[in-house]
């Protein structure tokens, strides 16, 4: 029983990493978060998101039966799975926002 919900939830995480790789294409933001925000995003906050995340896409994957039908399929992944994961990865440290710092992005389309 661990063996199986151990492999969904690996199943899970690296869907979500698949999902968002094109990172690069994040917007640019422009905030300068304290060592505290850094910090109590890094401990706290992130991992709560990734919990929520997971969750999240269980939760899609449950109902997506009932959204297919329903014609909003859509929705409901950007709702449950692509909001909080892009939250949790494609946020810069301690920002408010999602997206990557100005210079990171100018970086990575070069």
């Amino acid at each position: 029983m661990t063996r199986k919900i151990s492999r969904t939830l690996v199943a899970t995480v690296a869907a979500c990493l698949l999902a968002f790789s094109s990172v690069g294409h994040a917007r640019a933001i422009d905030e300068s978060p304290s060592a505290l925000a850094m910090a109590g995003d890094a401990v706290f906050v992130r991992p709560v998101l990734l919990v929520t995340t997971i969750l999240g896409s269980a939760v899609y994957l449950v109902s997506l039966p009932f959204s297919l039908l329903g014609g909003n399929a859509e929705e409901a992944g950007e709702v449950l799975v692509v909001g909080p994961a892009k939250a949790t990865f494609v946020r810069c440290l301690g920002c408010t926002q999602s997206g990557r710092k100005a210079g990171t992005v100018e970086q990575t389309g070069n």
